[in-house]
C-alpha cells in the first residue's frame, strides 16, 4: 500500500499501548496524528512488574529521568532473579545481571572455574559475580562506569499512567471507549477504521494492536494465525494478588518452584506483587489459588486475579497495516521478565522500519523475520529452566524433564554439557553469562573445560580466582542497603 502514513491508531492502552505511544510521539509526533483508544472498563493484565536492563536504553531514547520514572512507578532496583527449588527441591540459585569473573579471549571464565573445581575448590560460580553477591546481601548503589548492572521492579499500572502523561505531552490523543467493529478495505483487506460502542468512527493508516490476548485486530480481524508452544511451556494459567510490604524490599525477584509450576514475588516500594504460574493439567484453579494465598505474607490489597493464556506466538507480528505488540503478539510466560522487553523491541523495530511513505512488503518481512528470531531465542532460554532439572517429585516436573525440546536448544545443552562452551547468537537478548548461570544453576555441570586454561599454573590460577572474588567482596561491602538507597534516591510520594 503506497499511501503515506499520516494517522496512527493504537487499539488498547496498558503497558504495550502507552510504550508504543510514548516512542512514536516522541520521535514522530510532529508529523503524525496519533490516537490511542482505551476503555476504563477493560482491565489490563498489569502483572508484568519485573524488568530487565535494556529498559534503560528505551528510557534514554525518550529522555526519561530515572528518578522521576522510579518515583512515579513505586519502583525498586533489580539485580537478578532467585530461582528457588528449580534445580531440585530446596536447592536455590540466582540468575543475575552483569558478568561473572573475567574471560580470556580463548575461553570464558566458566572454564577457569571448572578447572579450579577439578582441583577441589568448593566455591560457587556465583561468588565471582558482583551483581549476584550484592543481591544476596541486599545491597545496591550506582557505581562509576555502569559498574553494577540492574533493572527495575515497577507497578505496571502506574507505569502506563506515567507514559500516558508523557505521550499526551507530545500530542497523543486518548479516546475513551470500547471497540465493537473493525472495518477493512474490500480491495486488499487492510484495516480502514475502528467503530466504538458510542458510534464514533476512528480512521487510520497504520494500526497497532495492543488489545491483549484476544488480538482484536491482528487475529479476530486479520486471521493471522498462532503457533502454539504449550508442549514446551506447559503452564497455561496464573493467579495474581497484591499484598502489603512487611519487610525491606530486596533487589531481586523471587521465582519459587512448586509441584505444578512456580510462584513469583516482586517487591515494590509500597507493596509486593505475588502470583502463581501453573499448568491446569496438574492442578486446578481453586487449588492453585489456595496454594498462592497460603504462601503470601502481609494483608491482601486486591482480590486474586485469574489469568488464562496459551504460550506461543502470532505467525506474523506485522500483517497488512497492523502491528501487534504485547500480549496480542504472543506470550512467553513471565519467568525471565521478558514481556516488557518484547514490547520495547517491537516498538523500536517499528521505529527503524517505520513506513512513512507507505507500507512496503520488504519492511514487513524484515520486521517479522527479526521478531521471529528474537522470540525463538528467548523461548529456548525459558524452556531451559524446565528441561534441565533434577526434580522428579511430581508429574509436572517428570514431564518437563522428559519432553523433547527444540533442536536449537538441545544443541546448546549438548554443547555445554560436553565442552562448557556457550556462544551468543547475534542480537540475542540473553548473553553467554545468563546461559551459563542458568545451566549451572539447574544442575548441568560440563564434562570438561577448555584445555587452554591449563597454560595457567596452579599458583597463578589461585591468585586469579581469589583476586576476582576479593574484588567482589570488597565492592559489595562498600555498597549501602538497597532499601536505604531507594528511599534517598527515588522515594515515591505517599
Amino acid at each position: 500500500m503506497d499511501q503515506k502514513i499520516n494517522k496512527v491508531v493504537i487499539a488498547g492502552g496498558g503497558t504495550a499501548g502507552w510504550m508504543a505511544a510514548a516512542a512514536i510521539s516522541k520521535i514522530l509526533g510532529k508529523v503524525l496524528d496519533i490516537t490511542l483508544i482505551e476503555s476504563d472498563e477493560i482491565g489490563t493484565v498489569g502483572v508484568g512488574e519485573a524488568t530487565i536492563p535494556p529498559l534503560m536504553s528505551y528510557h534514554q531514547l525518550l529522555d526519561i529521568k530515572e528518578q522521576d520514572f522510579m518515583a512515579a512507578t513505586q519502583a525498586t532496583f533489580k539485580l537478578g532473579i532467585a530461582f528457588e527449588g528449580w534445580r531440585d527441591v530446596n536447592e536455590n540459585y540466582i540468575h543475575s545481571f552483569g558478568t561473572t569473573g573475567r574471560d580470556h579471549w580463548t575461553a570464558g571464565f566458566q572454564h577457569f572455574w571448572l578447572k579450579d573445581r577439578s582441583r577441589g575448590s568448593t566455591r560457587d560460580y556465583g561468588e565471582y559475580c558482583l551483581e549476584l553477591i550484592a543481591a544476596e546481601h541486599n545491597k545496591f548503589a550506582h557505581l562509576p562506569k555502569a559498574g553494577l548492572n540492574y533493572a527495575y521492579h515497577i507497578d505496571a499500572t502506574l507505569y502506563a499512567r506515567f507514559l500516558r502523561k508523557f505521550s499526551e505531552g507530545f500530542g497523543v490523543k486518548r479516546v475513551e471507549g470500547k471497540i465493537n467493529q473493525v472495518a477493512t478495505w474490500p480491495e486488499n483487506g487492510f484495516i480502514k477504521s475502528l467503530t466504538l460502542e458510542s458510534g464514533q468512527v476512528i480512521e487510520g493508516d497504520l494500526f497497532i494492536d495492543c488489545t491483549g490476548f484476544r488480538g482484536l485486530l491482528i487475529e479476530q480481524t486479520l486471521k493471522t494465525g498462532y503457533k502454539d508452544w504449550s508442549h514446551w511451556l506447559p503452564c497455561d494459567s496464573a493467579v495474581a494478588v497484591q499484598t502489603e510490604s512487611l519487610i525491606e524490599a530486596i533487589p531481586y525477584t523471587r521465582a519459587i518452584a512448586h509441584e505444578s509450576g512456580w510462584q513469583w514475588r516482586i517487591p515494590l516500594q509500597h507493596r509486593v506483587g505475588n502470583g502463581m504460574v501453573y499448568s491446569s493439567q496438574y492442578i486446578d484453579d481453586d487449588d492453585a489459588k489456595r496454594k498462592l494465598l497460603k504462601n503470601i505474607s502481609g494483608g491482601r490489597l486486591t482480590d486474586p486475579l485469574q489469568i488464562k493464556f496459551r504460550t506461543g506466538r502470532r505467525l506474523k507480528n506485522w500483517n497488512k497495516n497492523c502491528i501487534a505488540l504485547g500480549l496480542a503478539s504472543g506470550f512467553l510466560e513471565p519467568l525471565e521478565s521478558t514481556s516488557i522487553h518484547l514490547i520495547q523491541r517491537g516498538v523500536l523495530r517499528l521505529m527503524q522500519l517505520f513506513p512513512i511513505t507507505g507500507i512496503k512488503q520488504p519492511d514487513v518481512d524484515e520486521y517479522n523475520k527479526q521478531s521471529l528470531l528474537e522470540i525463538h531465542n528467548i523461548r529456548d532460554f525459558i524452556i531451559l529452566h524446565y528441561k534441565v532439572t533434577n526434580r522428579q517429585d511430581s508429574p509436572f516436573w517428570r514431564y518437563c524433564r522428559s519432553m523433547q525440546v527444540p533442536d536449537s536448544l538441545q544443541h546448546r545443552i549438548d554443547l555445554f554439557r560436553e565442552s562448557a562452551r556457550v556462544f551468543k547468537i547475534p542480537n540475542e537478548l540473553f548473553g553467554e553469562n545468563s546461559w551459563i548461570q542458568v545451566m549451572l544453576g539447574q544442575g548441568l555441570i560440563p564434562e570438561q573445560y577448555h584445555q587452554t586454561v591449563d597454560v595457567m599454573g596452579d599458583q597463578e590460577l589461585t591468585r586469579f580466582m581469589e583476586n576476582i572474588r576479593t574484588h567482589v567482596e570488597r565492592t559489595v561491602a562498600k555498597l549501602p542497603n538497597h532499601q536505604a538507597y531507594v528511599e534517598q534516591y527515588c522515594k515515591a510520594k505517599a
